[in-house]
C-alpha cells in the first residue's frame, strides 16, 4: 500500500480532462473522470510500499493517475489514446515551468540533476526496508563522456503492471521520460526498458544542443 495524496491528481487531471474532451467528448470525459478517482485510490492501495516519502514515489503517483483514467474508460480508451492524452498533459503550462529552472545544456544544471539522482539513491540506502521493492540505482560515470547516465534493473511500476495486467499501457509511461527530457532542454538516449522485456531501464541525458554525444 502507498499512502494516498491528492497532489498529483489535482495537478494532472485538469489537463487530462481537457485532452479527453477534445478527442472523446464531454459526456465520455465526465463519466471517466468521475470513476477514475476511486480507481486511483484503489491502485495506491494495491501498490507495494516503497515509502510515501521516497523521492522517486512521484513516478508512481503520476503514472497511477493515467492508469486510473485508462481503467475507468473500461476498454473505450486504447493505449494509443492514452499516449495522446499523456503527451498533451505533459505539455501543460505547469509542466513547462520545469524548463525555466532546469536546462541540461548548462553544466551546472546537469551537475544538479546528477546530485539529485545520487541523493535519491542515498535516501534508499538510509531506508533499507524499501530496497527490495523500489528502484535500484546503478551509476556509471565512465560509460559516456557527455551528459549523465544511470540505469535500473528493478522498477516497482514494472512489477505492478505485470502483476495487475497493465503491461500494455506501461510503455506509455516509459515514453513520457522523453517528453520530460525535452522540457529540460535535453535528449534522452535509451536502448531498452524493463517494460519492453529488457534487462534494464537505461537513462542517458544530454543537452539538446550537444552534437554527436559520446
Amino acid at each position: 500500500m502507498l499512502q494516498y495524496t491528492g497532489k498529483y491528481w489535482n495537478i494532472l487531471t485538469p489537463w487530462i480532462r481537457k485532452s479527453l474532451k477534445r478527442h472523446h467528448g464531454s459526456a465520455f470525459t465526465a463519466q471517466v473522470m468521475r470513476d477514475a478517482k476511486p480507481r486511483y485510490r484503489d491502485l495506491l492501495n494495491r501498490m507495494d510500499d516503497i515509502g510515501a516519502r521516497n523521492p522517486m514515489a512521484s513516478n508512481v503517483y503520476m503514472s497511477f493517475v493515467f492508469f486510473a483514467v485508462y481503467l475507468a474508460a473500461e476498454g473505450k480508451l486504447t493505449a494509443a489514446d492514452l499516449r495522446v492524452t499523456a503527451n498533451e498533459a505533459v505539455q501543460a503550462p505547469v509542466m513547462k515551468i520545469m524548463g525555466l529552472f532546469m536546462n541540461l545544456n548548462r553544466p551546472s544544471c546537469m551537475k544538479s540533476m546528477g546530485k539529485m539522482m545520487h541523493q535519491n539513491a542515498e535516501w534508499l540506502e538510509q531506508h533499507p526496508q524499501y530496497k527490495s521493492k523500489s528502484w535500484d540505482f546503478n551509476f556509471d560515470a565512465s560509460k559516456h563522456r557527455d551528459g549523465f547516465y544511470y540505469h535500473f534493473t528493478q522498477c516497482p511500476l514494472n512489477n505492478f503492471a505485470r502483476r495487475e495486467g497493465l503491461l500494455d499501457i506501461l510503455p506509455v509511461m516509459c515514453d513520457m521520460d522523453f517528453a520530460t527530457a525535452k522540457l529540460m532542454h535535453a535528449k534522452l538516449h535509451r536502448e531498452q526498458t524493463l517494460a519492453s522485456g529488457g534487462r534494464i531501464c537505461d537513462y542517458w541525458y544530454v543537452g539538446d544542443q550537444c552534437r554527436d554525444p559520446k
